[in-house]
């Protein structure tokens, strides 16, 4: 099937959904979003919930073993949130967020809520910034758009032990109650971390997931970049124990281009939803009409629902 019979597929099958489609926090699959975009409750600051903290350091390039810098030194900046109900010295289910900074205004917030409602557990957040720039050739590109395990050795040997030092926290070593996020090239990050290493992480949240062409330096054995995982990766290999939740905007980036030089994030999203409903993935997918890429408007609408469902079925263990 082309990119255009895809679309077009699926546009028909978002058309047939009815008022009884489950609600947003419900359900796997297909699902369409339409137009107004209204911001959850769970994104304004209510008085009567405790309050999480927030922890700030900066990461030296010159530090780091993994990315030293492609293009020079460099600081790295990580916001760390811990929820008020946090035990000291217990174990805790995390999530990490890829251009963490990006969703400093909105993420603590968010969490405070569902927390206190006990909609989630008691999760601590890492929002970790990447080490700059964007696209092929920079650093954040390097750490994002590359196929490979890479990324999460970074962030188990250097990251955590760092958050671990400077928040007093300790993180649980239960691959269900770890969780990656992140939108664009941070998305494919996320995924790639779990993809690699279903061991240490099985939660994953993406918007605009860069679901195609972008790794630099080229890979002769991944030649199409992440555009792997829905050509061959993902439809060659066993089930993972994976529970991934994604959206895409109707106007993401390269949505009028067809597909040969791999770079339609919309195609990409939307083969990546039929590779994993193919393998039977848990899996939930969010075609956001009217939407641009990683759009800020569909973000606030949809993180608090996103989270419910990321996190349904975590009962902690260890």
């Amino acid at each position: 099937m082309n990119y255009p019979e895809l679309i077009a597929s699926f546009i028909f099958f978002s058309a047939c959904l009815t008022a009884a489609e489950p609600a947003p926090t419900d359900g796997e699959g297909d699902f369409k979003l339409s137009p107004p975009y209204v911001e959850a409750p769970e994104v304004k600051v209510r008085a009567d919930v405790p309050k999480g903290a927030l922890h700030e350091f900066e990461m030296d390039s010159a530090d780091s073993k993994i990315y030293p810098g492609v293009k020079g030194p460099y600081k790295r900046k990580v916001v760390v949130y811990v929820p008020k109900q946090y035990v000291s010295g217990k174990p805790a289910p995390f999530i990490v967020a890829h251009d963490g900074l990006d969703y400093r205004g909105t993420l603590p917030t968010v969490l405070d809520n569902l927390i206190a409602d006990k909609k989630i557990p008691a999760l601590i957040a890492i929002l970790l910034n990447s080490g700059g720039g964007d696209g092929p050739g920079s650093e954040r590109g390097l750490e994002y758009d590359t196929v490979s395990e890479k990324y999460t050795t970074f962030v188990e040997t250097e990251v955590l032990p760092r958050v671990s030092k400077e928040c007093g926290v300790t993180f649980t070593t239960d691959p269900e109650g770890r969780a990656t996020m992140g939108g664009s090239s941070g998305g494919a990050a996320a995924f790639t971390m779990a993809w690699f290493r279903p061991d240490l992480y099985r939660r994953v949240l993406t918007y605009s997931g860069t679901y195609v062409n972008q790794q630099s330096p080229k890979d002769p054995t991944l030649p199409h970049g992440a555009w792997e995982y829905h050509e061959n990766l993902i439809p060659k290999n066993e089930t993972k124990p994976l529970r991934i939740w994604m959206e895409v905007g109707e106007k993401d980036n390269g949505s009028t281009r067809g597909e040969a030089n791999l770079h339609n994030w919309v195609a990409g999203n939307v083969r990546m939803a039929a590779a994993l409903k193919a393998k039977n993935y848990h899996y939930r997918y969010l075609f956001a009409q009217g939407a641009g890429h990683n759009d800020g408007k569909i973000r606030k609408a949809t993180l608090a629902d996103a989270f419910v469902w990321l996190w349904a079925g975590y009962a902690g263990k260890k």
